[in-house]
C-alpha cells in the first residue's frame, strides 16, 4: 500500500509540474506578444506616467485677434491629444498699439473656450530655445501643437523647427472654410457695398454670405479680391462642439438670444453673467434672415452655422437653438400640451444693456413682451461696451493695415491649398 501511495503522489506531482510548465509557456508567449506590439520605450513612458500620475499637457499658441470657429476647432483637436491644454496668447510681431488695446479681449476669448485649461499671456510670437525650455520645465508641457498649414517666420524658417527637432511636436488638421483673412475680407467687402447700390445685388451678396455659395472672389478693384464663406456644416462637427447633456429635472434654465455675429469678448462676458443666474444656459441664435431684416442686408458677417459653433465653443453655454425665433413665445417658457414649437421650460429670460438692438422695449411688437408679462425677464448690465458694429468699425478704420496683412496671409493660404494633401483628423 505504501508503494501505491507513493506512485499516486508521484503522479500528482508530475501533473502539477506539467501544469506549471504549460502555464509558464503561455504567460511567456503572451508577454512576448505584448512586448512586440508595444515597444519597451512606450512601456517605460506609460509606467512613468502611471507612477507619477502625470497628465499629458499640450501647448498651442496664436494671436487670436479675431477668434472664429476655426480657432475653436483647432484648440478642440489639440485638447484631444492630451489631458490638459495650455494656450499661449501672443501679440502681433509689430507690437502695435492695437495689440495693446485689444489684447485683454483676446485673453477673455481664449480663456472662455471649453477646451482650454490654462492660458499664458504675452507668449512669444516665435518659439525660441529659451521659451521652449520654459514650456517643458516650468509648464510641464509634453507636446507643442500646430496645424498642418505652414507657419513661417519673417526670415523664412519654420516657426516650430525647434519643437520638431526635440521630438515634441504634434500636428492637427487645419479647419478649412474659414480664416481671419476671410472674415476681414467679408467685412471690407460689405463696406464697399454702398447702401444706395442696387437692392438685388445686396440680396445676392447676402445670400452668398449666409449660405456659403461657391463664388470664390469678389473683385474690389485692387485685383486682390475677397473670399466668401466656404463653410460646409456637418452634424458631426456640431456634435463635437456640443456638451451632449440636457438640463436636470429641476434645473433653472436661463435663456438669452441674439445674433452673436463675429463672436467677441462682449458676448462672452454677458453669457458668463447669464450662466451664473441658473443651472443651464440656453442660447437662441437668430437666423440669417432675421439678422438681415433687423440690421441691414450686409449682415450677418458669419452665417448661422458659423455663429452657432462659436457660441457652442463657449464654456458658459450648455445648449443652443439654431435658428431661434425673434419673439420669445409663451410656448418656449412654459409647459403646454399643444406647443407649436419645442418646449424648453425656461425659468428666466435675460438681455444685456449693450446690444445692437438695446432699444427693443420702445419698439412696436417687443420680442420680450411675453416673458416681461410673466415676470421672468431681466436686463443685465453688460460688462463690456463692445458690439459687432464696434469691431467692424475698428477693422474699417484700419482698412489699409488689414488689407496689407490680408495680402500676405492670403498668399500663404493660397500656397497651402495648392500644396496640401489629405491629413487625417477632424
Amino acid at each position: 500500500m505504501s508503494s501505491a501511495g507513493d506512485l499516486s503522489e508521484n503522479v500528482k506531482n508530475s501533473r502539477l509540474i506539467a501544469t506549471w510548465l504549460i502555464g509558464g509557456v503561455v504567460v511567456g508567449v503572451s508577454a512576448l506578444g505584448i512586448y512586440y506590439s508595444f515597444p519597451l520605450g512606450n512601456w517605460k513612458k506609460l509606467l512613468k506616467l502611471k507612477k507619477n500620475n502625470k497628465p499629458i499637457r499640450v501647448y498651442m499658441d496664436g494671436c487670436f485677434d479675431m477668434m472664429h470657429y476655426g480657432h475653436c476647432n483647432a484648440l478642440r483637436q489639440a485638447r484631444a491629444l492630451g489631458d490638459q491644454l495650455v494656450v499661449g496668447v501672443s501679440r502681433f510681431p509689430s507690437s502695435s498699439s492695437s495689440s495693446s488695446i485689444f489684447f485683454p479681449f483676446w485673453m477673455i476669448m481664449v480663456s472662455a473656450l471649453k477646451w482650454v485649461d490654462e492660458v499664458i499671456p504675452d507668449a512669444p510670437y516665435a518659439i525660441t530655445e529659451e521659451f521652449m525650455k520654459k514650456l517643458f520645465d516650468e509648464y510641464n508641457i509634453d507636446y507643442i501643437i500646430h496645424g498642418d498649414d505652414p507657419c513661417l517666420l519673417p526670415d523664412g524658417t519654420d516657426a516650430y523647427a525647434l519643437a520638431k527637432k526635440a521630438g515634441r511636436y504634434k500636428q492637427i488638421k487645419r479647419t478649412e472654410g474659414v480664416s481671419s483673412t476671410d472674415i476681414v475680407g467679408r467685412m471690407l467687402l460689405c463696406v464697399r457695398e454702398r447702401p444706395s447700390s442696387d437692392s438685388q445685388n445686396h440680396s445676392s451678396l447676402q445670400r452668398q454670405f449666409s449660405h456659403g455659395h461657391s463664388q470664390k472672389t469678389e473683385d474690389g478693384g485692387s485685383g486682390s479680391g475677397t473670399r466668401i464663406s466656404h463653410f460646409l456644416p456637418t452634424s458631426r462637427r456640431i456634435v463635437q462642439f456640443s456638451n451632449g447633456k440636457g438640463p436636470g429635472p429641476a434645473a433653472r434654465i436661463v435663456y438669452i438670444d441674439g445674433a452673436f455675429d463675429l463672436f467677441h469678448a462682449g458676448h462672452v462676458e454677458i453669457l458668463r453673467l447669464a450662466r451664473g443666474l441658473g443651472d443651464f444656459l440656453l442660447v437662441g441664435i437668430h437666423t440669417d434672415q432675421t439678422v438681415s431684416a433687423k440690421r441691414g442686408v450686409h449682415r450677418p458677417i458669419m452665417n448661422l452655422h458659423e455663429r452657432s459653433l462659436s457660441v457652442l465653443a463657449c464654456r458658459y453655454v450648455d445648449e443652443v437653438i439654431i435658428g431661434a425665433p425673434l419673439e420669445v413665445s409663451r410656448d418656449m417658457v412654459s409647459l403646454t400640451l399643444n406647443s407649436t414649437i419645442t418646449t424648453f421650460d425656461i425659468s428666466l429670460v435675460v438681455h444685456g444693456t449693450v446690444a445692437e438692438d438695446s432699444d427693443f422695449q420702445k419698439e412696436k411688437g417687443n420680442p420680450y413682451e411675453v416673458p416681461i408679462s410673466m415676470g421672468i425677464f431681466k436686463v443685465l448690465e453688460s460688462p463690456l461696451d463692445i458690439t459687432t458694429s464696434t469691431i467692424i468699425r475698428r477693422i474699417v478704420s484700419n482698412h489699409e493695415a488689414y488689407q496689407k496683412r490680408n495680402e500676405k496671409k492670403a498668399e500663404s493660404e493660397r500656397r497651402y491649398y495648392e500644396q496640401k494633401t489629405h491629413v487625417s483628423g477632424d
